[in-house]
């Protein structure tokens, strides 16, 4: 884990980028879950339904999103390596 990952209180470590897409996997497969097993007897037990497919959209999308920027930083990674040395494969 980086020095910038480092929070500023307490000198606790915030998780990095792939501690953080695991968490979110888990938490994608767990409103997954709750989504398909939940049983719905009445309109307060659909509300929670619904909060739980908002929840489960609203972490896909935040793990799109990380996963993006890693692509993005190993394509520029890359970028840069062959900038360097062209003659390189």
């Amino acid at each position: 884990m980086s020095a910038d990952n480092a929070s500023a209180g307490g000198g606790a470590e915030l998780p990095d980028r792939d501690e953080i897409l695991s968490l979110l996997e888990d938490g994608i497969r767990e409103a997954h879950r709750k989504v398909q097993e939940g049983r719905v007897y009445d309109a307060e037990n659909e509300k929670v339904r619904i909060k739980w497919i908002r929840a489960l959209a609203y972490a896909a999308n935040v793990h799109r999103q990380l996963q993006n920027d890693r692509d993005l930083e190993e394509l520029s990674e890359r970028l840069e390596a062959l900038e360097e040395d062209p003659d390189a494969p």
